[in-house]
C-alpha cells in the first residue's frame, strides 16, 4: 500500500504518534538499505503471553508493525512463552508471579488468533523463544551475561526503587532483559517495537547485538494508550480497556466515555484520520465551533469501523444515541431475578437492589453511585442511598450511562 513513498515520506509516516525513535537516522539509513538491497527489514516484537485479550493499548504497536508491512518489510511476532516463566518485572513492586506452561499455551493461541485482526498473517512470522533459549545450556547463559553488568540492570528505575527499597530482587528477574535482548541477537533484528515501558529491555538488545557484532536494531517506542479512566494506562486488569474483539454496541459506548481531553490522542494512535484534520478538529474544539460529544461520536465510529465496518459503527451509534440521547432502552435488556424472599413488604433497601444486580461489589460502593447522581430506577433518577424500593416486577433499574436490568420477582 505505501510501497512506493519515498524515504522521507516512509519515515514520516513511520513516525506518526511515536514517543520516540532510537534512532531516526539509523532508521533512515536502514530503510535506504531495505530498499537499495531489495530485501525486507526484520520487525520485531515480542509478547509475553500473561493475558489473552488484546485492547486497543496493544493495538497502537499493531498498527504500527501493519504499517512496517504495508511498505513491504517482514514483522517477527516473538511469544515469549519462556520469558513469561520468568515474569516481565517492568513497572512491578515486586517479583511477579511465573506462569504455567499450560497458562502461557493458552494464552499464546488466543494471541495468535487476535493480532491477526491487525497484522497480514502473509508477512507475519510468529515464533517462541523457547525455541532459542530452552536449549541454552548453562555455559551459555555465563557467556551472555558476561556481556552485560549488575550497574547496567540496576539502572531500569523499577529494579533501582526496589534495590533502594530494599525490597527482594530475585536473580531471574535480572536475566528478563538479558533474554529478550538475546531475542533480538538470535533474529538478527533490524527494528524493535514496543511501549515507552519497555525502553529499557529494547535498548539491552542493542547494546547485545553490538557485543555479537551485528548492527544494533532501531528501538521504536510507542506512547502507552491511558484508559478508559483517563489516569492509568489500557490494562485489562484495571478494567479500563477497549478489547478489540468487543461487539460493536459495547466498544462505540466505551468510547464515548473516555475524557474529554483525550479524544486527540485517541485520534493519533487509534485511528488512521490524517493528522491535519485532527489538527483542524483541535482547533474547532478549542475556539467552540464544535461540541466535544460531535467529535467524540466520529472518533467512536473511526474507530469501530476499523475492528468491525462502518455499517456496524452508524448502527452502534443509533443505539446509542437511542438510550442516551433519546432516553429509549437498549433492545438486549437483561433481566435480574429478585426473589421474593428478599423483599419486606414488597420493599428493598436501593443499595442491596443495585448490589444484588451486579452492579456494585458491595453496598457501601452501591452508595456511592447513589450519591454521585448515577442511579436511576424506571428512568427517575434517585440520590437517596438509605431509601426502601417498594419494588414492582419489571421495573428497569440503570446504573451509570450504560449498565441496564430489568427487575424480575419471583
Amino acid at each position: 500500500m505505501h510501497a512506493e513513498l519515498s524515504i522521507d515520506e516512509q519515515v514520516d509516516l513511520i513516525g506518526r504518534g511515536t514517543a520516540e525513535i532510537i534512532s531516526k537516522e539509523e532508521l533512515l539509513r536502514k530503510l535506504e538499505m531495505a530498499r537499495e538491497q531489495a530485501r525486507p527489514l526484520r520487525v520485531k516484537l515480542g509478547l509475553d503471553p500473561t493475558a489473552p485479550d488484546i485492547h486497543l493499548g496493544l493495538a497502537v504497536v499493531l498498527r504500527k508493525l501493519r504499517q512496517f508491512q504495508d511498505l513491504g518489510h517482514q514483522v517477527i511476532v516473538i511469544i515469549g512463552d519462556f520469558t513469561a516463566m520468568i515474569g516481565d518485572p517492568t513497572g512491578t513492586s515486586k517479583t511477579r508471579p511465573q506462569l504455567s506452561e499450560e497458562q502461557i499455551g493458552l494464552n499464546a493461541k488466543t494471541y495468535e488468533e487476535q493480532y491477526c485482526k491487525i497484522l497480514d498473517p502473509s508477512k507475519t512470522s510468529t515464533v517462541f523463544n523457547s525455541e532459542w533459549l530452552g536449549k541454552m545450556c548453562f555455559s551459555d547463559v555465563i557467556n551472555l551475561t558476561a556481556k552485560t553488568t549488575v550497574a547496567r540492570v540496576l539502572e531500569r528505575d523499577d529494579f533501582a526503587d526496589r534495590f533502594d527499597r530494599r525490597v527482594p530482587i530475585s536473580l531471574h528477574e535480572m536475566l528478563y532483559p538479558v533474554c529478550q535482548g538475546y531475542d533480538s541477537v538470535h533474529l538478527e533484528a533490524d527494528i524493535e517495537m514496543g511501549g515507552t515501558d519497555q525502553k529499557f529491555n529494547i535498548l539491552a538488545g542493542r547494546d547485545l547485538q553490538r557485543a555479537h557484532g551485528q548492527q544494533p536494531q532501531v528501538a521504536l517506542l510507542m506512547p502507552l494508550l491511558v484508559g478508559l479512566d483517563g489516569s492509568e494506562k489500557m490494562s485489562k486488569s484495571l478494567g479500563n480497556y477497549v478489547g478489540i474483539y468487543e461487539p460493536p454496541n459495547e466498544m462505540y459506548a466505551k468510547l464515548m466515555s473516555i475524557p474529554d481531553e483525550l479524544m486527540s490522542t485517541y485520534f493519533k494512535l487509534a485511528t488512521d484520520v490524517p493528522l491535519d484534520e485532527i489538527r483542524k478538529l483541535e482547533v474547532k474544539l478549542a475556539d467552540g465551533d464544535l461540541h466535544p460529544k460531535t467529535v467524540k461520536q466520529r472518533l467512536a465510529r473511526e474507530i469501530v469501523s476499523i475492528y468491525h465496518d462502518q455499517t456496524a459503527a452508524a448502527s452502534a451509534e443509533a443505539k446509542f444515541d437511542k438510550v442516551h440521547r433519546d432516553r429509549q432502552l437498549p433492545e438486549d435488556l437483561p433481566d435480574v431475578h429478585i426473589p421474593s424472599t428478599t423483599l419486606a413488604d414488597g420493599k428493598i433497601w436501593l443499595a442491596h437492589l443495585i448490589t444484588h444486580a451486579g452492579f456494585a461489589d458491595s453496598t457501601s460502593e452501591a452508595r456511592r453511585l447513589v450519591q454521585q447522581g448515577g442511579v436511576r430506577l424506571d428512568n427517575e433518577r434517585i440520590t437517596d442511598s438509605s431509601l426502601e424500593i417498594d419494588l414492582s416486577s419489571g421495573s428497569v433499574l440503570q446504573v451509570g450511562k450504560r449498565r441496564f436490568a430489568r427487575l424480575i420477582i419471583q
